[in-house]
């Protein structure tokens, strides 16, 4: 059966009301969430970003059922894979059993603010693949070193370790990192509700790992209100190719985002109160062979939201 999770969209909500939406999503009935980590907000409009690890101690702290995994963390450039290692074994083991590790290649809106050269793609996913050897070393316990390309950890020990270490899922858009998911990672995270890549995922070694698919929807009470909240907050839906990966700042994703119309988009978000539209939605993602399906509600009605799911899709879900 098809389990639904929640999105925390960082980049739209402040951090207490993250933890309260977290909150309700346990309580209507979502059976896990993913939080995103960025730095910046894709557009000034979405208008936050608080820093994620603080978010998770409190959901940690809010809720005693909703599985949470980062969606997803960068552990590469704007932070050394040793300090994500340390951030994710604490969140474990605030949350025994229910925190995972959400990894990916990054974007440089959020990735380009101390300095660093944002790399080609092949170097990025080389990076991560050393990043996550880096994360799993030191969830050994005990004093460890290591001397990579990349990075270099010297006599680092995480004292501080969950009794069970969460799962690394690894997102991915294209064959290519779908494939690195199945080898690298214990699970899949993608946007895409495409067969071919969770097939390149099984492929690669990701036979009986879990896939995670996202579906962002923006329920209102009339499609014509959905569809402007979705051009007004969340443009970037329109945007296609790797824009989203290369573009430096929120300026440059809105001057990018005057190219999209209204219509563009309400081919892209499912938008309204029809639930038959949301379940056709989801229905892609299951169709594709994704067990986990998690869903983001874009705009400030949450609660609408969460009233909507919980009278009109979660039961069609148990």
């Amino acid at each position: 059966m098809t389990e639904i999770g929640y999105a925390l969209s960082s980049e739209e909500h402040r951090p207490n009301d993250l933890v309260r939406y977290a909150q309700r999503a346990e309580e209507v009935g979502f059976s896990f969430a993913l939080i995103s980590d960025h730095f910046h907000p894709w557009i000034d409009q979405q208008g936050h970003s608080p820093f994620v690890w603080s978010v998770i101690g409190g959901i940690a702290q809010a809720t005693q059922r909703l599985r949470l995994g980062t969606g997803v963390t960068c552990p590469m450039l704007r932070i050394h894979p040793a300090i994500i290692a340390q951030a994710a074994a604490t969140a474990a083991a605030m949350m025994p059993g229910r925190f995972f590790l959400g990894v990916g290649t990054g974007e440089n809106l959020n990735e380009h603010i101390l300095g660093d050269h944002w790399p080609p793609y092949e170097i990025r996913l080389d990076m991560l693949e050393e990043a996550v050897e880096v994360i799993r070393l030191l969830w050994q316990g005990g004093n460890q070193s290591y001397w990579g390309v990349y990075y270099t950890v010297e006599d680092a020990r995480i004292y501080t370790l969950p009794e069970s270490l969460p799962p690394i899922m690894v997102a991915g858009s294209g064959p290519s990192s779908a494939e690195a998911a199945g080898y690298l990672g214990d699970g899949f995270i993608s946007t895409s509700p495409k067969a071919e890549l969770v097939q390149k995922f099984q492929e690669a070694g990701g036979e009986n790992k879990p896939c995670y698919g996202q579906l962002t929807v923006c329920w209102a009470e009339d499609e014509a209100e959905a569809r402007r909240t979705v051009h007004q907050i969340w443009p970037n839906a329109g945007l296609t190719g790797e824009l989203t990966q290369e573009l430096r700042t929120p300026a440059h994703f809105e001057q990018a985002a005057k190219m999209v119309k209204e219509e563009d988009i309400a081919e892209k978000v499912t938008c309204g109160p029809d639930p038959q539209r949301h379940l056709a939605s989801l229905q892609k993602f299951i169709d594709a062979s994704y067990e986990y399906v998690y869903v983001h509600q874009i705009g400030p009605d949450q609660e609408g939201f969460f009233r909507f799911y919980q009278r009109e899709i979660l039961p069609k879900f148990r």
